[in-house]
């Protein structure tokens, strides 16, 4: 029962979302309510981290186990989609031209959970948000990604007409979870659903963070944070250079962000030619990674 309630906490938000059309000048007001969420929400993940019993001797673990797992996802992904694209090559009009690279959204969004960890720190003694505050935030940001896709533009047919995104997107959840199998496989006290359900996050950090968290408690939350914040900085770098002769390749490793914050560096080192494979691929990853996490964290197996 509580693993339905916690799926239709997730599902019923995001679909709503697309019911919802909102007017063009208040879609700035969406955007910066989402960024803003986004934060509030790294910041409950760090005090939830403030509460972790000597959380100095599992550094090591969180460090460790994120390093891997990231290892293990993103060389599945690339190993997959890398020969796709040799496999059904694609030319792309940019040529892999170099990108500005800015990861200073990257390196707030990690000050931003060490702020979180400070404040619960500084607050034990008086006062802490309640846990379900993160779920109350997670439900609203799921609402408006719904609400940003929706006022977006984005047809489910424009999805489904561009084949190559879908077989993409097809391509990367099943190497992403290959990757989340192998995770669990290399350690021992990970269950083959806690791998699948942590390498489901696809990027979706803030997602992935607090999901985490409510299943495996802020130890693993933080794990699949980083995990998926490190995606984004490995894009970033890399797009550009995967884009010279692999596209597929480039988009996918922006995972859930090729939709909206890696975007740009996708469109500036491949051209417009490559923009509707990346929006059909990111719609499809941002609509599925929800699913998968809360499914595969509920559970046993």
């Amino acid at each position: 029962m509580d693993s339905l309630i916690t799926l239709l906490s997730v599902l019923i938000p995001l679909f709503l979302g697309f019911f919802i059309s909102v007017p063009k000048l208040y879609l700035r007001l969406v955007d910066k309510a989402l960024v803003w969420l986004v934060y509030a929400i790294l910041l409950l993940i760090g005090v939830s981290l403030s509460r972790v019993e000597d959380l100095g001797g599992q550094i090591d673990t969180i460090v460790g186990s994120a390093a891997l797992l990231f290892a293990c996802v993103m060389g599945m992904n690339l190993l997959v989609l890398m020969w796709f694209d040799r496999r059904y090559p694609q030319q792309t009009q940019g040529g892999g031209r170099k990108s500005r690279v800015s990861i200073a959204g990257s390196i707030n969004q990690l000050g931003c959970v060490a702020a979180g960890f400070m404040l619960g720190k500084v607050m034990a003694g008086w006062w802490l948000p309640p846990e379900s505050t993160g779920n109350y935030c997670l439900m609203l940001m799921v609402l408006l990604v719904g609400v940003q896709l929706r006022s977006s533009g984005i047809t489910l047919r424009q999805v489904l007409v561009n084949r190559r995104g879908v077989q993409t997107s097809v391509l990367f959840t099943l190497s992403s979870l290959l990757g989340g199998i192998l995770f669990a496989a290399l350690v021992p006290e990970v269950s083959w659903s806690k791998g699948l359900a942590l390498a489901s996050g696809f990027g979706w950090y803030s997602l992935s963070g607090i999901v985490m968290t409510e299943a495996y408690g802020p130890v693993w939350g933080s794990i699949a944070l980083l995990n998926d914040l490190s995606r984004e900085f490995f894009a970033l770098v890399f797009i550009p250079v995967l884009m010279r002769g692999h596209p597929c390749a480039a988009v996918g490793s922006g995972g859930a962000t090729s939709l909206d914050f890696t975007l740009p560096v996708i469109q500036s080192s491949g051209g417009l030619q490559v923009v509707p494979l990346a929006i059909s691929f990111g719609f499809v990853v941002n609509v599925i990674a929800p699913f998968l996490m809360v499914v595969f964290s509920n559970m046993r197996f």
